[in-house]
């Protein structure tokens, strides 16, 4: 995912416009597309300053620690119920998810969903 452009940049090109230039004057000056500039103005004007948002990371799938005491339930209740259907069963619930937050949050949690019972051992060849 690309790098948000530096705040020092962001406030010399804000600086050029609170001096007069338009934004796209500005963004040419400095080098940056004209709609990164007038989007830093938008928000200079919205919110005070033009800080760069968080870039990157997972900030949905916490919300599913709302819901952990329904999915226990689901869980213990059909021990083998496959992530699809514990989606639909949430679902019915009137909790909208995404198999991938569900599967995030079993991980988060350590839990694991292993289906089939462990094999015995190869008597002819050893497994790898």
């Amino acid at each position: 995912m690309a790098k948000s452009l530096s705040l020092d940049l962001r406030t010399r090109v804000l600086a050029a416009i609170s001096c007069g230039l338009s934004c796209r004057q500005a963004a040419l000056r400095f080098g940056v597309s004209a709609s990164s500039a007038i989007r830093w103005r938008t928000m200079e004007r919205v919110q005070g300053d033009a800080t760069p948002k968080a870039v990157g990371g997972d900030r949905r799938s916490m919300r599913m620690d709302r819901h952990a005491g329904a999915i226990g339930a689901l869980v213990d209740e059909t021990p083998d119920i496959t992530l699809e259907e514990l989606r639909a069963a949430l679902a019915a619930r009137g909790v909208s998810t995404s198999y991938g937050a569900l599967w995030r949050f079993f991980r988060r949690h350590k839990i694991t969903r292993k289906k089939r019972p462990r094999m015995r051992p190869s008597r002819i060849a050893r497994i790898l």
